[in-house]
């Protein structure tokens, strides 16, 4: 089984499109999970043509999106535990600890984040933390980045880097 992991994508602001290397993954995806700041839904609607879509809302998604997907939730595939969260909401600490501290006392396999638009894979107490960066606003990265989760007898994580 394999999940294309999306965050940040800000579209239309940040680009008119999906990056070609992007759309390549999609089309042999079984699920996509975005985890917010999509802009508009008029992403999650094309999305929708590729894969079952998991997402939630980031901090500059418009009401429609909010009500539509929520900020945060868990769900399983394949007996592997997943929590989807921004990482936006909160005060202080880092976006990580912000993502870390919305599953407290959860047995959480996956923390799956973005906003920070910083690729980030580690393993933190008993999860793993993986934020997949940005496919379309890199920011100060050197590459543009998504996400790919494999579910098999195990799970493989890993993030794809373009120009």
């Amino acid at each position: 089984m394999k999940v294309v992991v999306l965050s940040d994508t800000h579209m239309p602001k940040k680009a008119k499109q999906l990056p070609r290397i992007l759309i390549e993954h999609l089309m042999k995806s079984d699920y996509i999970f975005h985890l917010g700041d999509w802009q508009t839904v008029d992403l999650y609607n094309e999305l929708k043509s590729y894969a079952t879509i998991i997402g939630v809302a980031g901090n500059v998604d418009n009401n429609e999106i909010v009500e539509l997907l929520g900020y945060h939730k868990i769900i399983e595939i394949k007996g592997y535990t997943f929590g989807l969260v921004h990482g936006h909401q909160g005060k202080g600490r880092t976006t990580e600890e912000r993502a870390l501290n919305t599953f407290p006392n959860k047995n959480v396999d996956v923390i799956l984040f973005g906003h920070s638009h910083i690729p980030v894979l580690k393993k933190v107490n008993n999860s793993i933390l993986f934020n997949p960066g940005s496919p379309t606003d890199k920011r100060r990265q050197s590459h543009f980045s998504f996400g790919i989760i494999e579910i098999n007898e195990t799970i493989i994580l890993q993030h794809i880097f373009f120009d």
